[in-house]
């Protein structure tokens, strides 16, 4: 099986992006629209005493009522960012910016402004029952942390960017589980059990590109479960329990194997014992019997010879 994955998403090119938007600082804007109301009280109350005394007070009245909204107009425009936060501006459902700085701030009072928060946030997949590339039905979770890094995108580019991101991250976590065994039982190639760190950087790379056109930025995914689904567990289980059966039984044999020819070596060398071939296979037999054999072994005196 091919080590490599295709995770290569076509998504439309983003029609809008972040741009900052044109604000103040809110603390001079505030005095000045407490200064505004101030004086519209002040001449409102004076237009009120001129018309009492039978003088001229239209002026003044209007003069106070348009320095009131005036006013009322700062203070529409001041509103506050907290840290994490982004508030993204509208003018007649036109974009034009976002706002990053956080404290009291003041834009055009006519602009509509959206609050998006920037923090980093975690979203985890229920556990997914999917077929593996063998056709093993496996369950499979992840956990992706993420960030919005551009506010436009977020906004205007998908209707909920949160939801957009859960989906896209479901959907590349059952393309990544298709895409490799859940075990590779020794051939060549990544699995999904013994190749965990190759497998969560490609699954990153594919919920970047998916999740990309939202304005979204993949800081790190990881598989939080993986399994075989319950129907086949039991057997995979006993496949698995085998597989280590066999491994074992080749190791022994492979040091029985050994300790008999250094055995046979080692009385060569010394002159212990002449053996001719016949003996030779029941030494190599007894031996193999011993070495191997998975209970303990009774001893058989032999007073005769081997060939009677």
């Amino acid at each position: 099986m091919s080590a490599v994955v295709d995770t290569t998403v076509r998504m439309p090119a983003p029609v809008v992006r972040e741009k900052r938007a044109r604000d103040l600082s809110g603390l001079p804007m505030f005095f000045g629209g407490v200064v505004l109301v101030a004086v519209a009280a002040w001449t409102f109350i004076e237009g009120l005493r001129a018309a009492d005394n039978n003088e001229p007070s239209a002026g003044l009245l209007i003069v106070g009522i348009l320095l009131f909204l005036a006013g009322a107009l700062v203070f529409r425009g001041l509103f506050t960012v907290a840290p994490g936060e982004a508030r993204v501006q509208q003018f007649f459902g036109r974009y034009v910016g976002t706002v990053r700085t956080d404290g009291l701030r003041w834009v055009n009072p006519f602009n509509t402004r959206e609050k998006i928060s920037t923090r980093i946030r975690n979203h985890e997949t229920s556990a997914l029952k999917v077929n593996d590339a063998d056709g093993n039905p496996i369950e499979i979770a992840a956990v992706v942390v993420w960030q919005v890094e551009d506010t436009a995108r977020a906004r205007f580019e998908v209707d909920d960017f949160v939801r957009f991101v859960g989906i896209q991250t479901e959907t590349a976590v059952r393309h990544i589980a298709n895409s490799y065994p859940y075990d590779n039982h020794e051939e060549a190639g990544l699995s999904l059990r013994e190749n965990a760190d190759e497998i969560t950087e490609t699954l990153s790379i594919e919920i970047s590109a998916r999740v990309q056109s939202a304005g979204v930025k993949v800081i790190e995914s990881r598989l939080t479960h993986l399994a075989y689904a319950p129907e086949i567990a039991h057997a995979m289980l006993q496949r698995q329990q085998a597989s280590a059966v066999v491994a074992a039984r080749t190791r022994i044999v492979e040091g029985a194997v050994g300790m008999v020819e250094l055995a046979l070596q080692r009385l060569s060398e010394q002159n212990v014992v002449e053996l001719d071939e016949e003996r030779k296979a029941a030494m190599v037999s007894n031996l193999l019997v011993v070495l191997c054999g998975d209970r303990s072994t009774q001893p058989v005196v032999n007073a005769g010879s081997l060939y009677t």
